[in-house]
C-alpha cells in the first residue's frame, strides 16, 4: 500500500471514530515508534513522509483503536517495507505489531524479553508507580490496586495497595486473563462469570468479586503487566470508570517507559 494511501485511510478512520491524535499516538508509542506527537500529525497530513515500517506500527496502533469503535475503516500495511530487511530483523522491529508473524510460544518469549528489558521484576516499591495506585483506590474506592508484571509463572506486584499475596501464581492470576485483551476487562462479579466461579482467588481470600484491569505495554509494544482494581462486592463500571482507569493506565505505561 503506498504512503499517501496510509495517509488517508488513517485520517478518515480516526475522523470517522473520533479518535484523538493523542491516543493515536500512545499506542503507536507503545509498539515501539520513536516519531513525536507532532510528527504524527504532520504524516497524517501529508506534510512528512515516514519509512515503510514506521508506517506500518502506526497503522498497527491505529487498527488496535478502531477495534473498539463503530468504524468499519481499518488501515492497510504497506507492501514496500519488508523487503528492507531481513525476516528476523522485521519480527524484531515490529514488535508486538508483528506478533502474527510467530507461533504463540515465540511471541510470549518475545514478550518475556520486553519484560526483562524494563529491569522492574522483582523491584522494589517506587512512588513513581505507587502515586498512581493510590490515585486509582481515591478514585474508585475499592479494596484492592495493584501494578503487576506477569512473568513465565507468577504475578509481581509492583505496586500494592490492599490484601493481595506477591507472586501469586500465574494460572491463577485474573491479571493473565487481562494481558491477552487488547483493552479493558472487567468483570462485574466473579461468582456469576464461568472464567472464574471456580478461581480460589473468589472462593477463598482475597474472595474477589469485582476486578477491571488495563493491559500494560512494555517495550516494542508487547503487554507485560497490567493496572487493575478489585473488590470484593459486584459493581457496575461505567464509561466514566473506563476512561478514568485507561488514563492512570497511560500514566503507569509512562513510567514503565519513560
Amino acid at each position: 500500500m503506498d504512503e499517501r494511501t496510509q495517509q488517508d485511510r488513517t485520517r478518515a478512520a480516526l475522523t470517522q471514530a473520533a479518535v484523538p491524535l493523542g491516543e493515536l499516538w500512545v499506542g503507536y508509542f507503545g509498539f515501539g515508534g520513536a516519531l513525536s506527537e507532532s510528527e504524527i500529525d504532520a504524516y497524517i497530513h501529508g506534510a512528512l513522509v515516514l519509512p515503510a515500517l514506521e508506517r506500518d506500527l502506526l497503522a498497527a496502533a491505529a487498527n488496535e483503536l478502531l477495534e473498539n469503535t463503530s468504524s468499519i475503516v481499518r488501515v492497510p500495511p504497506s507492501e514496500d517495507g519488508a523487503p528492507q530487511y531481513l525476516p528476523e530483523e522485521v519480527r524484531r522491529l515490529l514488535g508486538a505489531a508483528g506478533a502474527f508473524l510467530l507461533t504463540a510460544a515465540e511471541a510470549e518469549e518475545e514478550r518475556l524479553e520486553a519484560l526483562t528489558r524494563t529491569q522492574l521484576l522483582d523491584s522494589p516499591n517506587e512512588e513513581r508507580f505507587d502515586r498512581i495506585t493510590r490515585q486509582a483506590k481515591e478514585h474508585f474506592q475499592v479494596s484492592t490496586v495493584i501494578i503487576s508484571l506477569i512473568d513465565d509463572h507468577r504475578q509481581f506486584l509492583k505496586s500494592l495497595i490492599g490484601p493481595l499475596a506477591q507472586n501469586v501464581p500465574r494460572e491463577i492470576s485474573f491479571c493473565n486473563t487481562t494481558i491477552r485483551n487488547a483493552g479493558l476487562l472487567v468483570v462485574n462479579d466473579a461468582m456469576t462469570d464461568e472464567r472464574f466461579t471456580t478461581n480460589p482467588l473468589v472462593t477463598g481470600e482475597p474472595f474477589i468479586r469485582f476486578y477491571a484491569g488495563y493491559p500494560l505495554r512494555g517495550p516494542g509494544g508487547w503487554t507485560i503487566g497490567t493496572l487493575c482494581v478489585i473488590d470484593q462486592t459486584p459493581r457496575c463500571f461505567t464509561a466514566e470508570d473506563e476512561e478514568a482507569l485507561r488514563e492512570l493506565a497511560i500514566a503507569a505505561q509512562h513510567e514503565i517507559n519513560p
